[in-house]
């Protein structure tokens, strides 16, 4: 049983890393990228309340972004993905927050965390710390993360956070 369920959505560029973060934590290298969008189930619990996510990854090729609007309805939050070893990922940022900010009404108060995925080796870094920061708050995201899907380092974390300001929003 759970005390809440709630969908969101998963968003970036194909080249951003949003399929390594589901199904599981698990890293899984050869994961196909999704055709339009394709959904998850995820549990997770916070303030010990178990939460279900119905976690929609949507496909970043510009092909299939005329859907987008149609799955931002009854979505409740998103994480916007990027590939900190790619700066490209992160390019179409304002592209992608329009999309769905026009989708999403005020009141619902629809919380975004950015999410970038950490390279193998810190050479192969070519978003900073401090330039994803900076990223997440000019364009008024509520955090950002910097995640590590082999590993699972702050995957966990990511989902907690957003699914704590969805269940604070739904106060």
């Amino acid at each position: 049983m759970y005390d809440a369920t709630f969908y969101i959505i998963i968003f970036g560029e194909d080249n951003g890393g949003k399929t390594t973060l589901t199904p599981t934590n698990l890293f899984v290298s050869d994961q196909t990228m999704p055709i339009g969008v394709e959904f998850y189930p995820r549990s997770v619990s916070v303030d010990g309340q178990k939460i279900k996510l119905l976690v929609g990854v949507l496909s970043g090729e510009e092909r299939f972004r005329f859907l987008l609007h149609q799955y931002c309805k009854g979505a409740r939050g998103g994480l916007f993905v990027f590939d900190i070893a790619d700066s490209s990922s992160i390019a179409h940022i304002d592209d992608w927050l329009s999309v769905i900010r026009k989708e999403i009404r005020a009141e619902d108060m629809f919380p975004i965390l950015a999410v970038g995925i950490v390279p193998d080796e810190e050479c192969e870094r070519q978003v900073s710390r401090e330039e994803g920061i900076k990223i997440a708050k000019s364009r008024n995201l509520n955090g950002i993360f910097e995640c590590n899907p082999k590993t699972g380092e702050n995957v966990e974390k990511a989902f907690e956070a957003l699914t704590s300001l969805m269940l604070d929003r739904s106060k």
